[in-house]
């Protein structure tokens, strides 16, 4: 299984208010009439992400499909171009990208929509392999954060190995997904020696100078 993460900014001028209505509602329309998707889910950024400023993103969609044969097979089909077309209307697509990756499940757990989800933008060590970093992430430091009290599921998002073919660099190496309670609990995570742990850890696998994060509430869409 493949999983597609898009990185969304809304349209300059358009409220945040607009944004979530227009990308859950039309636009999850459109969607959810490609073929071949095996997932559709929207993780709308909370009004609190705005009180400092712009949040990195509006929002993230997640997409599953089979195999990256089924991404090229439906790429060209009305009901994509549709859908792609539509994003002129919300999105600003200058600022608006994607990366492919394959899930590892960290920690198992059941969700519900009175849960938020933390979405973490992941860089790796300058100087350090890709595969090197993978393996570092998925299992050392995966465990560390598992163990997190207040975390109710964690799952690891690392960029297809395909992403740098021919040397290419995608936008992020990974992208970390985190449901707790609500962020009173992430606030209180962050008081546990688990947690102490964790931040300990990160310099020996990440550039810590570019993390980025918003936190979510996620809305399944198919």
């Amino acid at each position: 299984m493949v999983k597609s993460i898009n990185f969304l900014k809304r349209k300059p001028g358009m409220s945040v208010e607009a944004f979530q209505e227009y990308w859950r509602t039309t636009h999850a329309g459109l969607v959810r009439k490609i073929p071949e998707l095996r997932g559709y889910v929207q993780c709308h950024t909370l009004p609190s992400g705005y009180r400092k400023g712009e949040p990195v993103y509006d929002g993230v969609a997640e997409i599953w499909y089979d195999d990256a044969d089924a991404i090229r097979r439906i790429a060209d089909l009305p009901e994509s171009r549709a859908a792609q077309a539509d994003g002129e209307r919300f999105l600003d697509t200058s600022a608006t990208a994607f990366i492919l990756t394959e899930e590892h499940v960290q920690k198992e757990g059941a969700t519900d929509s009175s849960m938020v989800k933390l979405v973490e933008f992941i860089t790796r060590r300058p100087g350090m392999d890709v595969e090197a970093f993978q393996e570092y992430w998925r299992a050392v430091h995966g465990p560390l954060a598992a163990r997190i009290p207040m975390i109710r599921r964690y799952v690891q998002c690392h960029t297809r190995l395909s992403g740098y073919r021919a040397g290419r660099q995608p936008l992020y190496d990974g992208v970390a997904e985190v449901w707790a309670d609500g962020t009173d609990a992430l606030r209180e995570s962050e008081k546990s020696p688990e947690y102490a742990a964790v931040r300990a850890d990160e310099p020996n696998f990440l550039d810590t100078g570019k993390l980025a994060f918003i936190i979510t509430k996620e809305r399944t869409v198919l």
